[in-house]
């Protein structure tokens, strides 16, 4: 398997892992967890969206993550885990992640990627 193909498969299982995680309860059907995954373009998103007490909209988007010139990007992450850490353990090198969710000057000051 090459590089960008066993990225995808680490991105692809670690997204699944979160929308499963944060599904809730099955009777809580006005709010849901949404997989939009782009093979194509390598883009891979994670939305909650939805209803709260039938008169609020709910939609945000928790973990945007993107794989581009063989790095994973981590574009938004709204959830309290480390997601570098958790690719670094899945297999993918901190010289191969960047933190896209901060800003070019922070990323040199990080053990992984500037761009």
């Amino acid at each position: 398997m090459d590089k960008i193909a066993h990225y995808r498969a680490i991105v692809q299982q670690l997204m699944t892992e979160y929308a499963n995680y944060g599904s809730g309860s099955p009777s809580d059907r006005t709010v849901e967890q949404e997989l939009i995954w782009d093979e194509k373009n390598d883009r891979y998103l994670l939305l909650t969206l939805g209803w709260k007490n039938n008169n609020h909209r709910i939609y945000n988007c928790f973990i945007h993550l993107e794989i581009r010139d063989g790095k994973v990007w981590i574009q938004r992450n709204m959830t309290d885990v480390d997601l570098a850490e958790e690719l670094v353990a899945q297999g993918i090198a901190k010289q191969d992640i960047v933190l896209g969710l901060h800003s070019p000057f922070k990323r040199q000051f990080t053990d992984y990627a500037v761009s």
